[in-house]
């Protein structure tokens, strides 16, 4: 993988050699499967995997927010894991929630994390070992720092990048990023209103990964993005509804390709298509 920017994903080959340190209490090495449920994970999971419910584990239920610093150290701590680990994480939807986690474990200055190439659906259409025993690992304390606001962006960031026409990635579906729907079909719609923040791109989070769920290579990200006028020299902003899928092309962008002044905006459309005198655009 040392062809991308940063040394920030695991083959499944790699994880697969490397499960009997991540069901070792005493190993620096953690999995974590991080899904919108656990249902799957229950029915079976790659063994020593942590199973995190992204909505009930790691978002503020009453403030619709990431973690505090002490929630997530908290939250961390109990699961065994450490700010010395080397963390992986993986999940379905090629990595829709895992991508959010590893941001927000970055945004909270976790240098050593990474995605598992392919997530759940490449472990399991592969044949890699699994299990539906769920691993004990002793408590421990975690110190989070930051946090690094340098990767994350507010609803001023993004009025900032309608002002001065910066990049704006947003990554739903056709119909999402024209107003035609409000959420994914069988998903709970969040907004009030419809359509896209003005002079937005649709680029699609799918359009970074290959049919079996793995991240394309730096020359076809870096293209992908360049046919856009992204290149890395401006601030540029990814939203989608929830966050989670804008974490895939963050992670694309910021991690892959090293464009560093890229942001994930997680308020995103829940919170824009809600705001009061937001300007909106609709259509294509």
């Amino acid at each position: 993988m040392t062809e991308y920017a940063n040394d920030v994903l695991v083959s499944a080959d790699w994880a697969s050699e490397h499960l009997d340190d991540f069901q070792d209490d005493d190993s620096d090495l953690r999995l974590v499967e991080v899904d919108v449920d656990t249902e799957a994970y229950d029915e079976a999971h790659a063994p020593g995997a942590i199973g995190f419910n992204w909505e009930t584990d790691l978002q503020d239920q009453t403030t619709r927010d990431i973690l505090s610093k002490d929630e997530f150290e908290a939250t961390m701590g109990e699961a065994g894991i450490s700010e010395d680990d080397t963390v992986v994480l993986y999940g379905d939807n090629s990595n829709w929630f895992a991508a959010y986690t590893y941001w927000q474990f970055k945004y909270y200055g976790h240098d050593d994390v990474k995605l598992l190439d392919g997530g759940r659906e490449y472990w399991l259409e592969n044949d890699y070992e699994t299990t539906d025993e769920v691993p004990e690992f002793s408590a421990t304390t975690y110190t989070a720092s930051g946090p690094r606001e340098s990767i994350r962006a507010y609803r001023d960031d993004v009025e900032n990048a309608v002002d001065k026409e910066l990049p704006l990635v947003d990554v739903r579906s056709p119909e999402e990023f024209s107003g035609e729907i409000l959420a994914p079909p069988g998903l709970q719609e969040t907004a009030q209103r419809g359509g896209h923040v003005p002079g937005a791109e649709n680029i699609s989070w799918a359009a970074v990964t290959n049919d079996d769920g793995t991240f394309k290579s730096y020359d076809e990200l870096e293209e992908l993005y360049a046919e856009y006028g992204i290149d890395g020299d401006s601030t540029t902003v990814a939203y989608c509804r929830i966050g989670e899928r804008s974490s895939v092309a963050w992670f694309a962008l910021h991690e892959l390709l090293g464009y560093e002044d890229t942001i994930n905006y997680d308020g995103s459309w829940t919170e824009w298509g809600n705001l009061v005198g937001a300007p909106i655009e609709k259509g294509n």
